[in-house]
């Protein structure tokens, strides 16, 4: 089975991570890896604990508190909420973090970003919107606040007077 195509660092460019192992139900360890291959195809929700790389595909939702790498291979129709998310493959679907996204030179994404930072190296596509600067949180992306716009005044110049 081929090891994920996710560029490393240049003077790591030939570790190929460890073959995925049973999933453990322990979120205490630190640096457990989740490994999702080329030949991988899910269709649903797909929810981790600390880390996960995907190679392959997904359609549906993904969930986690944890961070997410989208390898090279990978090609995604979903909507992601994590904690940060570096995507080098291709996303169709909106990004919800709290922390930060991460486009690398071939990524291509269609769709929103919602993240305290946000990095776009040339070549990556990004077509869509971003709100970037304070951390999102679930509860927020669920249900964006309606009170700023209720609060806005409708003076002379305001589009809901020229009717």
């Amino acid at each position: 089975m081929p090891a994920p195509r996710v560029p490393s660092a240049p003077a790591a460019a030939s570790h190929n991570p460890p073959p995925p192992a049973a999933p453990r139900k322990t979120g205490a360890s630190t640096g457990q890896r989740n490994v999702l291959l080329p030949d991988v195809e899910i269709n649903g929700k797909v929810s981790f604990q600390n880390d996960l790389i995907v190679d392959g595909k997904i359609e549906g939702e993904i969930v986690s508190d944890g961070s997410l790498t989208i390898g090279e291979n990978a090609k995604i129709k979903a909507e992601i909420h994590t904690r940060s998310v570096i995507v080098y493959g291709k996303v169709h679907g909106n990004i919800t973090v709290t922390e930060r996204v991460e486009l690398r030179k071939d990524a291509e994404l269609i769709g929103d970003v919602k993240a305290a930072v946000l990095v776009m190296e040339a070549g990556a596509v990004f077509v869509g919107s971003s709100t970037v600067g304070a951390p999102a949180s679930k509860s927020a992306a669920a249900s964006p606040p309606k009170k700023a716009a209720d609060k806005k005044p409708a003076g002379p110049g305001s589009l809901a007077a020229a009717s």
